[in-house]
């Protein structure tokens, strides 16, 4: 995910400061945009040679390249790693338009589907 929607975040925090500082459990307004911010910079795809990583908040998923039996979009653009285990593993930040960008990263172990 892109660091820039850190930019948001920031501005969130500043709104919600001035609040926090009113009372004790105002301070609990600062949990939001510290777990905005964590989302954006935990959550993401990592395409590597032993696989394709998913992370999200909580973990991490790997999918090794012999694993993988192909991908799937979803009815709202998202993409699904479908394993050759019949399980199937989503791809949180990426959309159909992100297709060619995977092929290429994949090293030609994901067909581009624009070629």
């Amino acid at each position: 995910m892109s660091r820039t929607a850190l930019l948001p975040v920031a501005v969130g925090f500043a709104c919600v400061l001035p609040l926090a500082g009113v009372t004790l459990w105002a301070l609990l307004l600062l949990a939001v945009p510290a777990a905005i911010a964590a989302w954006v910079l935990r959550v993401g795809v990592d395409v590597s040679d032993d696989g394709i990583t998913a992370r999200s908040l909580a973990g991490a998923r790997t999918v090794a390249w012999p694993e993988l039996s192909g991908i799937r979009v979803g009815e709202r653009k998202d993409l699904w790693l479908v394993t050759t285990a019949g399980s199937q593993v989503r791809l949180p930040v990426l959309r159909a338009r992100d297709l060619p960008q995977l092929a290429a990263l994949s090293g030609g172990r994901i067909p581009d589907p624009g070629a």
